[in-house]
């Protein structure tokens, strides 16, 4: 296994840039690989003024805005582990203490999060708090926002939390998110308008970690030699921070896992680059699932999160309709149907009047033929097969696109002040995904001004479908504000999607595939406040 610093890490130690301040005074480029692959701006997009710094006297003006409320101190490791996926299948991989996923972190908002992550692995890392408005300079992108956390170093993350919802944490260095390293952010809503009697949270992932000595790092190794299994002269970040082979964190390369013909009725003829051996649900194989008891006529808040790093879920469950009332974080008009889908990264919260019996929560891994499974237990019966395919996949899907908004959080019609155009760019053939078909640097920002009303409109010219992720705040999808407010969505093949935010949240953001790979093959950008 290569040794030699990265793409990313010689991208990342470069960041002496006007308006990244104390931070760029201090980065050394956190280690092997802590910055991102990601894209310059189009002609006429870069300039280089001045950009607030994440640790400016802005963001301090913003955070002070947010309140202080009660301390709520967590400490968490990020440590090697060996975890039992059910069904006598044990794995060597990476985790936040010994379980998968990661012990749920569960606050109120209004509270302020204190967590200490020790960093107990052989590379850097450092945790994103995905979906969270939160201060700049605890965003966890190394190499943009903060210095990697060493091996054997710790770091404080400490930040208001302003808004209830169902969130996640994960890496954001190198592919490190698709091993055991992710976990669920829960904010309670003091004044909790929906009425239930029992909670599941359900946190969906594709698996390939010590499987065969499969890894991460190999995977994008692997897929960076593009479609002719050459090498295309560029280090896309295969064995980004890695240091050196670990036998026992499977070394090898392992079996190919590169994945051809996943087509897909909802995603297009690519609907994914890996080809997992094992989908799970909590942790847990199909063959071994894990069983949520309820009560018959129990009405039950689900609140599901896709941590996956290459795999969009269509989730049912048998013999019930599902009730959407949120959508990353924010509430929604109350939607019924029979299925959801959710690209990597996206969360969604329904409700279910529970039945009388046994019944399969079943995540079809979407075009990969292959199913992930839990089940809800309220009465006696047979558990169902590993295999089962409730009739509610193929019934009413809930489309994020028609959702609507809860007027306490719909977006004001307003006509946006700036507009920026991504085109997303690249494919299998060379690997080389980026926004407007040139690698990301922490260099090249995409100027915004604080208190715009900013339109991003990404005009996907690949074949593949990209669910794309923006930090630090919640968009709007449709124009006008009209659309429910997300931080996460899905962009078809050869489609576009347009979505309005508010600037209300001064920093340097990251925009990103939140399909693991393709962001650290280069389809990365940043959004920077001007100073």
């Amino acid at each position: 296994m290569s040794t030699q610093p990265t793409r990313r890490a010689v991208l990342g130690a470069a960041l002496a840039v006007a308006g990244t301040g104390a931070l760029a005074a201090c980065s050394d480029g956190g280690g092997h690989g802590s910055g991102h692959g990601g894209s310059d701006a189009p002609a006429g997009a870069q300039d280089s003024g001045t950009y607030v710094s994440p640790d400016g006297k802005e963001v301090a003006a913003a955070e002070k805005a947010r309140g202080s409320g009660p301390v709520r101190k967590v400490s968490l490791t990020a440590t090697r582990a060996r975890l039992d996926l059910g069904g006598g299948t044990t794995v060597a991989s990476w985790a936040y203490g010994d379980r998968l996923p990661g012990r749920e972190v569960r606050v109120t908002a209004g509270e302020t999060l204190d967590l200490t992550l020790a960093n107990h692995l052989p590379q850097p890392t450092s945790m994103h708090w995905h979906g969270l408005a939160l201060r700049n300079d605890m965003d966890g992108v190394p190499g943009l926002t903060q210095r990697a956390i060493a091996p054997g170093a710790d770091f404080r993350y400490r930040f208001a939390v302003p808004h209830p919802g169902t969130y996640w944490f994960h890496p954001h260095s190198g592919v490190q998110q698709d091993r055991g390293l992710y976990a669920p952010l829960v904010v309670e809503d003091p004044k909790e308008p929906l009425s239930y009697d029992k909670e599941w949270v359900v946190v969906l992932d594709d698996w390939v970690d010590g499987v065969e000595g499969s890894t991460p790092d190999a995977v994008l190794k692997e897929l960076s030699g593009g479609m002719g299994g050459g090498h295309d002269g560029m280090d896309h970040g295969a064995h980004t921070m890695s240091g050196e082979d670990d036998p026992a964190e499977g070394g090898a390369d392992g079996p190919s896992r590169m994945m051809m013909g996943a087509r897909s009725e909802l995603l297009g003829d690519d609907a994914g680059d890996v080809a997992y051996p094992y989908y799970l649900v909590n942790g847990r194989v199909a063959d071994d699932p894990e069983t949520f008891r309820a009560r018959p006529g129990d009405r039950i808040r689900l609140r599901i999160i896709n941590a996956g790093g290459d795999t969009a879920f269509r989730v049912a469950l048998g013999g019930h309709r599902l009730t959407v009332t949120h959508t990353d974080g924010f509430p929604v008009r109350h939607t019924t149907g029979d299925a959801l889908l959710l690209g990597m990264g996206e969360r969604y919260d329904v409700l279910v009047t529970a039945g009388d019996g046994v019944f399969p929560l079943t995540a079809l891994a979407e075009g990969k033929k292959a199913t992930a499974l839990a089940v809800l237990r309220t009465g006696g019966g047979a558990a169902p097969a590993a295999s089962v395919r409730p009739k509610e996949l193929d019934g009413k899907l809930v489309e994020a696109g028609r959702l609507v908004p809860d007027p306490s959080v719909a977006l004001k019609e307003r006509a946006p002040d700036r507009t920026i155009r991504m085109r997303l760019t690249g494919g299998m053939e060379k690997y080389d995904w980026a926004f407007d078909g040139k690698p990301y640097s922490a260099e090249h920002r995409r100027p915004v001004e604080a208190g715009e009303r900013v339109r991003v409109v990404f005009d996907n010219g690949t074949t593949m479908w990209h669910p794309l992720h923006l930090h630090g705040h919640t968009f709007a999808l449709a124009g006008n504000g009209a659309g429910a407010r997300k931080d996460t969505a899905i962009v078809l093949p050869h489609r576009s999607l347009t979505v309005d935010f508010d600037a209300d949240n001064p920093g340097l953001w990251m925009v990103h595939c939140h399909n693991v790979y393709h962001a650290e093959a280069g389809m990365m950008t940043v959004l920077g406040y001007r100073g």
